[in-house]
């Protein structure tokens, strides 16, 4: 059976998501903050497994226009609930509202819970819901006068890979890290080196993309206990992903930074994303640094200055990473940093420009 999903997402990379989804043979249109699309709950398995950019997946219950309560809860009662509910599903309510005029966050979630129960009770003929069963979370979100009723298929967030329990200072999150990778010039069996790579994500980020490693591989997600899921068709499709994830397609994958405790992360975050050995690290200023490989691809996330003590020296830094791309010759490098003056300091304009958020933070990922 075929039903409606949307995959949020960042701004930004609502196109990256989108052809994300079409690699796994799904037709997707893209929205401001999240992609939409229609599946099999299997298929929405594999979305969950495979996508690299998404933050979630998500069943589409309802959409349409709510301007007061009383339209939200006939909206929500409307909702055939039970042939997504088991009986005894447990099924927290969270919500979120921008320039609606339900601007009452807590009384839309009353309101959402109350309809489900509602049409639960009457269907399966109880007195109250015990709600001992599985996790159906349910978000209800107001933008303008629509409300869209959802249900989280994924459970943790999609950046929540498994493989990073310690974060060293200003971490990039996982799903930008693959956004940077994707969005890059890097070729297949082109070296990539990280000189600024503290914890490792995005070069481990970029080993899963090289070597066809989905990045959901090794957890779980509440899709699976679903009664909607066939249990043995997402074992064969988790087996298949398995069996794709290829080591040795990787091209020299290595990373470096001065500092030595965030070089400790990194090489714990490898080991426990199955890459240990397939990625180098070294302590070194980037300043002396020098590759033996041919034309590498630099990809990094430098720090921002975002204090104005810090500015100058973050300067200094950019400045350093055009020197070090001009001493490799055929090399290109990709940055991404929320300082206004990062061209101005690295000494050339980019040839290449895309805004994106790490977090709240207006960023822009740079090719030069």
């Amino acid at each position: 059976m075929q039903y409606d999903w949307i995959a949020t997402t960042a701004f930004g990379l609502e196109g990256l998501v989108r052809r994300e989804l079409n690699g796994l043979g799904l037709d997707a249109r893209a929205d401001n903050g999240f992609v939409r699309f229609h599946a099999s709950a299997e298929e929405a398995f594999d979305a969950n497994l495979w996508l690299r950019t998404a933050d979630r997946v998500m069943l589409l219950a309802a959409e349409d226009r709510a301007e007061t309560f009383d339209e939200l809860f006939r909206l929500t009662r409307s909702v055939p609930w039970h042939e997504i509910l088991p009986r005894n599903a447990s099924f927290p309510v969270s919500g979120k509202c921008a320039r609606s005029r339900l601007m009452s966050v807590s009384d839309c979630q009353a309101i959402v819970k109350k309809a489900v129960a509602e049409e639960l009770m009457a269907w399966y003929h109880m007195s109250w819901c015990d709600e001992s069963g599985e996790k159906y979370p349910i978000q209800v979100s107001l933008h303008g006068d629509v409300a869209r009723l959802s249900v989280d298929a994924s459970g943790e967030a999609l950046n929540r890979r498994g493989y990073r329990t310690w974060n060293g200072e200003a971490p990039i999150r996982e799903t930008l890290a693959a956004a940077m990778v994707s969005l890059s010039p890097w070729r297949e069996g082109q070296p990539l080196h990280d000189p600024c790579c503290g914890t490792g994500t995005l070069l481990i980020e970029a080993a899963f993309r090289a070597s066809d490693r989905a990045p959901g591989l090794y957890r779980d997600f509440l899709l699976e206990k679903w009664r909607l899921t066939d249990q043995n068709e997402t074992a064969k499709r988790r087996n298949l992903a398995k069996a794709r994830f290829t080591p040795a397609k990787l091209p020299p994958i290595s990373g470096s930074d001065l500092d030595g405790a965030a070089l400790e992360l990194a090489a714990r975050h490898i080991r426990q994303a199955r890459l240990d050995g397939l990625i180098t690290l070294s302590q070194q200023d980037l300043r002396q640094l020098r590759l033996d490989k041919n034309a590498p691809l630099f990809l990094t996330n430098p720090p921002y200055g975002e204090r104005l003590s810090d500015r100058k020296t973050c300067e200094k830094l950019y400045r350093s990473l055009h020197e070090l791309q001009a001493r490799h010759e055929g090399s290109a490098l990709c940055a991404i940093s929320a300082h206004p003056g990062f061209e101005r300091a690295y000494g050339a304009r980019a040839k290449k420009k895309r805004r994106l958020y790490n977090g709240r933070l207006e960023c822009e990922f740079m090719v030069f």
